[in-house]
Parts: structure tokens; sequence; C-alpha cells
């Protein structure tokens, strides 16, 4: 058996699994138009996502929009199609770009979105109308084997752990998925053609809308204004490029089903990082109330500022991760050095130029020492503003450009 018939028992869904879910969706359709036409609610119900284009993989959740005519009142269409979504699978609100329901029927998974039934994207009332476009584009363009072959895509994604657009994933979606294996001819064209790619480059299965910037331009068959790919970081995107050549050079499972990672107790964490001669710290703030997927983005925003300001003080990142936990954000960083000189040497302007002057009034009488001339510089040695990179981020946290609700007054710093 070679390896992908192996991975194939394993990522397709079996018969009776498939079955299974058919069944859970067919009465939820039934309950959804009995419960529409019994409240009188002018809405067509659909399911939309992987279940429904039938490129799912083991443990899938169902996407049921309920589509609102255009000219339907969008503060009614909102309130009706929660309301629906409550009564028909219970659970919760939700938001991300849009409110919708996610609650559970018949042990799957299920959001319950509330949308308007638009005749072309060229019009969009809401930030999901044309989700219902990509399911009809993708069971037009598939059939069962190339579906399949969508699913192989998928889990090789998501065992690189580059599967998902949401924020703190930056990856791939599933429908960028379909769309890489529909364009390329299957999941082995997919890993051919990635393992070939450049930052930058651009594709399309057909129309090109206008020429964008970024780090993968995937336009949208069914909208080119819009490209699919607008989440994948180039980390991500340089992640896949380098895993389809390492497949290629030689496949295995574990680019399917990887070993599962064992975070590293803390003795051995201090062990390796006396190796490497570096030092952590890591920055804990109380978790905001926000919309997660909000929250990702702001923390990888917060990352980022802390990061450059490490860097600009000298305390120079090697890395940093982070986690959104129960009641905190926590983001931790290895740095080159958290303790620096109490003094450094300031550059000053060069000697020919009218500043230089001021710069000479300001220093004259410096403890620690008259500015002198180097490479044709004033320079002085000045005293540092912070000596530990502990000091540096209580004063500095707030002024650094954080997360919108990633509250600095909350923030603790641990070494």
């Amino acid at each position: 058996m070679s390896l992908e018939e192996e991975m194939a028992r394993r990522i397709i869904p079996s018969e009776g699994e498939a079955a299974a879910l058919g069944d859970a969706m067919e009465s939820l359709m039934a309950e959804t138009r009995a419960y529409l036409e019994k409240n009188g609610i002018d809405a067509e119900p659909m399911f939309v996502g992987s279940a429904a284009k039938g490129t799912f993989l083991k443990d899938p959740d169902v996407d049921l929009f309920l589509m609102f005519p255009e000219g339907f009142p969008r503060r009614d269409m909102e309130r009706l199609g929660l309301r629906a979504g409550l009564d028909l699978v219970g659970g919760g609100k939700m938001f991300a770009d849009h409110p919708y329901i996610r609650g559970e029927y018949a042990g799957y998974e299920v959001d319950v979105v509330p949308c308007f039934a638009i005749k072309s994207t060229d019009r969009l009332l809401t930030s999901v109308d044309r989700t219902p476009f990509h399911t009809h584009y993708v069971l037009g363009n598939t059939d069962a084997a190339m579906r399949d072959q969508i699913r192989f895509l998928k889990a090789f994604m998501k065992g690189i752990g580059a599967y998902g657009a949401e924020p703190n994933r930056r990856g791939f979606s599933g429908y960028m998925c379909e769309l890489l294996a529909i364009r390329y001819g299957g999941f082995r064209g997919a890993i051919e053609a990635g393992a070939k790619w450049r930052e930058n480059v651009t594709i399309s299965l057909g129309k090109k809308g206008a020429p964008m910037v970024a780090p993968i331009v995937l336009y949208d068959p069914v909208d080119p204004r819009r490209n699919v790919a607008s989440a994948v970081h180039i980390d991500t995107l340089a992640l896949y490029v380098a895993a389809c050549r390492a497949y290629l050079k030689e496949p295995n499972e574990k680019f399917f089903f990887p070993a599962e990672r064992v975070a590293l107790g803390r003795d051995e964490i201090r062990v390796l990082n006396e190796k490497r001669g570096t030092k952590l710290i890591t920055v804990v703030f109380e978790r905001p109330e926000a919309n997660e997927d909000n929250l990702h983005s702001q923390i990888w925003k917060t990352a980022y500022a802390l990061a450059r300001k490490l860097d600009a003080f000298t305390f120079n990142v090697v890395r940093f991760v982070h986690e959104l936990g129960e009641g905190r954000v926590a983001i931790m960083f290895e740095l080159e050095r958290d303790t620096l000189s109490e003094t450094h040497k300031h550059v000053g302007p060069p000697v020919w130029v009218e500043s230089s002057e001021r710069f000479l009034g300001k220093w004259r009488g410096n403890p620690h020492g008259e500015p002198f001339i180097e490479d044709g510089a004033w320079k002085v040695i000045a005293e540092r503003p912070y000596v530990t990179a502990v000091d540096m981020l209580e004063a500095e946290a707030a002024i650094s450009g954080i997360g919108r609700d990633i509250d600095p007054s909350t923030m603790t710093v641990l070494d």
C-alpha cells in the first residue's frame, strides 16, 4: 500500500461517517424549513462550507446560512436570523466581521449565519454574502475524486501547521485549499507548485482583478476584487514552500499526522537557556473582554510592538511566542541580553554641521566625560535610560503601540 493510499484510509471519512453527517444535515434542513415557515420568516436556508461541498475531514462542523432577500432590513435580518439560530441549535452569539450563532445539532458543531441572497458579488451587503457563491463554485468544478484530493491538501496543511485563516493561524483557509487543488489538478500538483513559489506569487483561476501587494495573491474566482490568500502571513507561506520541498524529497506520514509536541519542563528550559546564553522574560496581561479573533490580532500587534521596543533599546529579541489563556495573555521573549551597562556611546552630529554646537552645549560637563571626535562625528558617553529589559517594558509598554484592548495597567513582567 502506497503512502497516499494509507493516508486516504486515515483522512477520508468512511461511508458511515459521511452518511451520518448527511442524515444530520438533512434533518436540520427539514427542521429549519419548518421553523422558517411556522414563524413567517422570509429566508432560504442553504448549507455552505466543507460539509456542503464534500471536502470535509473527520469530525466536521456544519455551516447553515439563512439567506434573506436583498431588500430586507439588515437589522431585522440579523435579529431574526440569530433568533432562529438559537432556537435551532442553541449555543450563543459569535461575532467576527458579521454576527452568527454557534451551537450543536446531532453531535456536530453548527454555525448558523444570517446573510443576504445577493444575485451578484459585484455588490456585497454583508461580509459573508459571497460565501454561497464559493460553495457553488467548488461543487461545479470538482468531482468525487477531486474532492478527495482537496482533503489530502487540507490534511497536509493541518499537519504542517499552516491551516486556518484565523488571526491566530495566519494561514490557508479551507476555501483556499479547495481552489489550489482545482487550479493545480489535485494534491500532488498543489505540492509541486508550492515548492516553486516565491514571495509575491500571483495565482488565478480565470479573471484577474486589480494588482495586489501581498506575500501571496489568489484571486477569488467568484469575486476577482478579493484576495483569498489575504490572511496568509509570509512566514506561513514560507513554511508551506519548505514543507512542499521536503515532502517531494521524502514523503512521510508525519506531514499529515505529526508527532505530538510536548512542552519542555522548567528544568529543560533552564538547561537549554544556559546553553544558548540568552535570557527569557514573559509579559503577562489580563485577558480583555473582546472577540477572540480580534484579540488574537491585537496580541500579534502587541508582541511586535514590544519586540520593536526591546530591539530599539538593544536588548535584541531572538524569538518570541504568545499564548491566549484563561484570564490572561502571555508573551515570552528570548533576548540576547536582559541587562545592559549603565552607560553607552551616544552618537552626535558630524563636526562640520551647525547642530554640533548645540550638541556640545548640551553635553559639556557630562559626568561621564566630555564629548570626543570619532569617525568625523561628536560622540559622548551617556547614561542609558534603562539598564534592564524589565524596567524598560514597565516604562514604555503603554506608549509602544500595543493592541487597543490590551490594558498596560494589568501588565506583569516575569523573568
